[in-house]
């Protein structure tokens, strides 16, 4: 059995800085090239292996479908971006959410800063929690008592320097 030589290349979406997915149609037909060489290879042990491991590789791509970059892949601070947004729950928010929180911490949960106390993903003074999704909530919730929507929040921002 042959496999393909490249796989779609994929990269990230720029606003909301989430990986771009492969298609339905190519997903579905990969699984279905792998399944046919499955159900061949069953007659042939040594084939199997060979499938067997092409579909574990198949799931490593899907799974992990990530453009190679300079910047390592953090799988953490890519599940709290998931946490944020599953909070804010509007993707223009959430977009503005990403680039406030770059701008202050790059989403490090132990960013500090040498100026202040702030610290956290979204630098709030006198910060106490290590729990990066504790910090999530607290800063979502400064942002609502104080700018009512993260957007608002960007906006002073690039005014001010800091929120």
């Amino acid at each position: 059995m042959t496999y393909p030589q490249t796989y779609p290349q994929v990269g990230v979406d720029k606003q909301t800085h989430r990986v771009k997915c492969l298609t339905i149609k190519a997903t579905q037909r990969l699984y279905l090239k792998l399944y046919l060489a499955f159900v061949k290879a069953k007659k042939n042990k040594k084939k199997l292996t060979a499938v067997k491991n092409g579909i574990a590789l198949l799931i490593v791509i899907l799974t992990a479908n990530q453009p190679i970059s300079a910047n390592a892949y953090n799988p953490s601070i890519e599940s709290y971006k998931l946490y944020a947004h599953m909070m804010v729950g509007n993707d223009k928010q959430y977009r503005c959410l990403v680039d406030l929180w770059i701008l202050e911490s790059h989403w490090n949960y132990k960013a500090n800063n040498a100026k202040s106390s702030a610290y956290g993903i979204p630098q709030l003074l006198h910060m106490k929690t290590t729990n990066p999704y504790r910090q999530i909530e607290l800063g979502l919730k400064y942002i609502a008592h104080r700018y009512n929507t993260p957007c608002q929040a960007l906006k002073h921002h690039k005014k001010a320097g800091n929120y």
